[in-house]
């Protein structure tokens, strides 16, 4: 078991003497206990059924906490609670007396608790039991030089090809310049996203568990969201952004992340040596991955780009693998055998000898777009589509039926490492 999180910020809803128990033990264990209300006063709160200064004095504390402690109840464990505790990065401690009352955490992703619970489990998020896998996932980044080549487009499709095969798969907008996810997808950005992971992970609370309820779906995909503000990159550190992707190997299998395209470090520009940077996020992202799929624009604007970022991606990463697309190929912009041309300038200037070329396919990008869906969503057999699904078989992972991972996950370990570590 993980140890206690010292002086984290504590609000008990539970009732009569339960709450001033649970409250004496949390305060003989380093908590910070701010309030103990009754079982149903924060989720009259999230309703503004509680009016008058109680109410305002409990959203504060909320507002300012750590952790909520409150009984798996349909009165008190309301998803009115969990969102406002989710835009204010407060972890919720259902206690359960009973299967019923789990099963209502489990609904929520909330951390379910027994009703004797000690106050180092409750304060302690970061159990064994929950972080426990047979192995850990892969970090996917997806990047690609300054100007439209198409990097979230791909990050999406990828991320909705792996999850195909029953994977669990998520989706991270890391973009501190221009996050377009939630945009590109319908989903609202107001809630808490990444940057909440992001400021969990530093104070040591983020959990598999926590990433569940944070997060978006899309389909088969979990998505946490960006910034819904480009000035709010200052919450994407480095730091956060390493501890928050690490805690996502013990949540999936796979997480693609989608970050911005500059890869300049500035300590060189500014006065504050310590101060946030505002590409940390990519260079954390990048540096934490286990592959980069690298996405050229298929012009000759953006394969000049392309080739003159490369050498800088290849000394921050290192020996990562990267995978390289080349998007929208058509001959409009560069003449018969575009592939061929593309092919013949990433060999000279980048020594890159394995492509993948994505089509130009405008109508299943517009029809993707006018859904705010993957084009995987809405347009299965397009062209696209059909581009991505190859490049996944033969760059990424051979897709596996979940039929075949079923029963490899049935036979030894060694069986599935063996599968998994086959080279693409």
């Amino acid at each position: 078991m993980s140890e206690p999180v010292a002086g984290a910020r504590v609000v008990v809803a539970l009732d009569e003497d339960a709450g001033v128990e649970v409250a004496d033990r949390l305060r003989d264990a380093g908590a910070d206990v701010r309030l103990v209300v009754s079982a149903t006063a924060p989720a009259d709160a999230a309703v503004d059924a509680l009016r008058g200064p109680e109410a305002a004095e409990l959203l504060a504390e909320l507002a300012r906490g750590d952790v909520l402690v409150l009984p798996a109840e349909r009165g008190s464990l309301t998803p009115e609670l969990v969102t406002v505790c989710d835009r204010f990065a407060v972890r919720i401690a259902a206690l359960c007396p009973d299967a019923a009352a789990q099963r209502l955490a489990a609904v929520f992703g909330v951390d379910a608790f027994a009703p004797d619970a000690s106050a180092a489990e409750l304060l302690a998020p970061a159990r064994a039991d929950a972080v426990q896998r047979r192995e850990r996932g892969r970090v996917i980044t997806v990047w690609g030089p300054p100007g439209a080549p198409g990097r979230t487009t791909i990050a999406m499709e990828l991320a909705c090809e792996l999850a195909r095969d029953g994977r669990r798969v998520a989706l991270v907008d890391a973009d501190s310049h221009a996050p377009s996810i939630a945009m590109a997808t319908g989903l609202a950005d107001e809630g808490p996203g990444f940057a909440a992971a992001c400021r969990q992970a530093e104070r040591g609370t983020l959990t598999p568990t926590e990433l569940t309820r944070v997060a978006a779906p899309l389909g088969d995909v979990d998505v946490l969201t960006g910034i819904n503000r480009p000035g709010r990159w200052p919450e994407l550190s480095h730091a956060r952004v390493t501890a928050a992707l690490e805690c996502c190997r013990d949540w999936v299998e796979d997480t693609v992340v989608d970050v911005a395209a500059p890869l300049e470090r500035d300590e060189e520009i500014v006065s504050d040596l310590d101060g946030p940077r505002r590409n940390a996020a990519t260079i954390a992202a990048l540096e934490a991955s286990d592959l980069v799929v690298a996405v050229v624009g298929a012009d000759p604007v953006g394969v000049a780009r392309f080739v003159r970022a490369h050498a800088e991606l290849r000394a921050l990463i290192g020996s990562t693998p990267v995978r390289i697309v080349v998007n929208k190929t058509r001959t409009a912009t560069l003449g018969l055998d575009a592939k061929g041309q593309v092919r013949r300038t990433l060999e000279r200037f980048t020594s890159a000898r394995d492509l993948w070329f994505i089509p130009w396919d405008p109508k299943a990008a517009d029809a993707a777009t006018l859904a705010a869906q993957p084009v995987a969503h809405v347009a299965g057999r397009s062209a696209l589509a059909g581009a991505v699904r190859r490049f996944v078989g033969e760059a990424i992972d051979p897709p596996m039926p979940v039929r075949e991972r079923r029963r490899l996950e049935r036979a030894p370990r060694t069986a599935l490492a063996r599968r998994r570590a086959r080279p693409a």
